[in-house]
């Protein structure tokens, strides 16, 4: 349930009736708009009168129903409003969100050696990226197949992010993790295989950085916005959503089948920021940039990108994995697109 204030309402006024939805046991949420204040209730709600509620103040103009059982996560809470995840890196804040700038992420699939997870990030920061990915602690398939370097790559991800500026996105698996991860990490990712680990989700729901929360590959968008649904009731509402590809009947020409219909259909669901990541999604470098280019044109936030400066010896996703001149290219591609619908930085890029 939501209750819009009328425009300019007293700030003393919010926190009286906050404080008396407190006392009926509720959990009031205010939500600063553009044009006006909304306060989202948590709670047993069901059985609550929105005439009654409307009474207790000559300042609120509405009182709604959250119909979604993804409460927090619905477009509704919002009252319609999209919200945005500012995120600090050592370039200054970057802000994912409806109508800003796309944001690019690249790097490789995991961090292998320092001078090449650098490298790499030098050139992909040239290239315009704002974000570097690269993996610590990886799941994979197979026991057999290399699960990263660990603890030990997170102090290669700290010199990458010292020499490149760029901010750092990894992945979290253990909730024993979250912490260390966090001190090197300007944006945790929970992945795929983990986006139904509940014990994980409320643990970085309960920590202050933003989280990229990847849709699971069999997961259906209902499940996919419960999932941000446990981030959020444990106070971080600082989350964007990054679909990768799901599992379809037909794995003979791609990895994964990415679902570009989720950026429409997601625009009418939540109010979350929205990434999109064709290299799992498809699985072969060859086909990255066609679905990046249709991510952005589709409406995209932001879209994350495999690099590896030599693609054939990476220790893992190398078939998908653009080299850096492959990447430079494709960003002059997207910036036309970009460009055309507004949503282009114009900032020099800093190296």
């Amino acid at each position: 349930m939501i209750v819009v204030m009328k425009p300019g309402s007293p700030e003393a006024e919010i926190i009286r009736i906050s404080k008396e939805f407190e006392d009926w046991g509720l959990t009031p949420e205010k939500i600063v708009g553009k044009h006006k204040v909304v306060i989202g209730l948590v709670g047993d709600t069901a059985s609550l009168d929105r005439l009654q509620i409307q009474e207790i103040s000559p300042w609120i103009e509405q009182v709604l129903r959250v119909e979604r059982p993804f409460k927090r996560a619905s477009l509704e809470f919002r009252h319609g409003e999209s919200s945005e995840v500012v995120v600090s890196t050592p370039d200054g804040p970057v802000t994912f969100g409806r109508d800003r700038p796309v944001v690019l992420i690249a790097g490789p699939c995991s961090v292998e050696n320092e001078e090449m997870i650098v490298e790499t990030a030098r050139r992909v920061r040239a290239a315009g990226a704002r974000f570097l990915r690269g993996g610590a602690y990886k799941p994979r398939t197979s026991p057999y197949s290399f699960q990263g370097h660990g603890e030990s790559a997170l102090a290669l991800l700290a010199a990458a992010r010292e020499a490149s500026g760029l901010g750092i996105i990894t992945e979290v698996m253990d909730t024993a993790d979250v912490e260390k991860i966090a001190e090197v990490a300007d944006v945790l990712q929970v992945g795929a295989r983990n986006m139904h680990n509940f014990a994980l989700l409320k643990k970085v729901g309960s920590q202050d950085k933003p989280v990229l929360l990847k849709r699971g590959m069999s997961a259906t968008i209902d499940e996919w916005l419960m999932a941000a649904e446990y981030i959020l009731a444990a106070g971080n509402s600082n989350i964007i959503l990054c679909e990768r590809g799901i599992r379809t009947f037909d794995r003979k020409y791609t990895r994964n089948t990415l679902d570009l219909s989720v950026l429409p259909v997601l625009r009418n669901l939540t109010h979350l920021p929205i990434a999109i990541d064709p290299s799992h999604g498809t699985g072969w470098s060859e086909y990255v940039p066609d679905m990046a280019k249709a991510a952005i044109a589709a409406g995209a936030d932001s879209l994350m990108i495999e690099v590896h400066p030599n693609p054939a010896k990476a220790l893992s996703d190398g078939p998908q994995s653009l080299t850096p001149e492959a990447f430079d290219r494709l960003v002059g591609e997207l910036s036309v697109i970009g460009k055309a619908l507004g949503r282009w930085s114009k900032e020099e890029v800093k190296v």
